[in-house]
């Protein structure tokens, strides 16, 4: 599983998100995965919302990985987003989150799903990158960040 399985363009990077609360930022999300997608926003805005409920997707360090399964996803499906301010995701960590990387799937993909979260995270605990990330501020230079890393180090 390659970053590149998950974002297949630069359109799938939303590099000045402007957003004031970890909620704004899940619909904010969840409208873009949306629009790319053709999944009803409301659905996936619902199954992020779901899966927070169980526990926070803020992982330490400024990052969260939001994710869910949903029966109208086909494929694995990323989409990343740097805010302009970082919000209170009530991360493990009690850190605001400045990085966020949303990962949907499709309902029965199981091991996949998994993978692709291993994945992610992997490539978000490298503070360098993360640095780097975070001085982008255009969607096609933090594209190519986030799919050049993955070449050099394979999953």
């Amino acid at each position: 599983m390659e970053i590149e399985d998950l974002l297949s363009s630069p359109a799938q990077v939303m590099p000045r998100l402007k957003v004031s609360s970890k909620k704004q930022a899940l619909q904010d999300l969840a409208r873009r995965a949306g629009e790319i997608t053709g999944v009803h926003e409301r659905q996936i805005f619902d199954v992020l919302l779901e899966r927070e409920r169980l526990g926070t997707t803020g992982v330490g360090n400024g990052i969260a990985i939001p994710h869910g399964k949903l029966a109208d996803v086909k494929k694995m499906f990323g989409l990343f987003a740097r805010l302009e301010h970082a919000v209170d995701f009530e991360a493990i960590d009690e850190q605001p989150v400045d990085l966020i990387f949303l990962l949907l799937a499709p309902e029965g993909a199981g091991a996949d799903h998994l993978k692709a979260l291993a994945r992610v995270s992997r490539l978000l605990r490298d503070r360098a990158i993360c640095e780097k990330l975070r001085g982008a501020d255009q969607a096609e230079a933090i594209y190519a960040l986030l799919t050049d890393r993955a070449h050099s180090h394979a999953a």
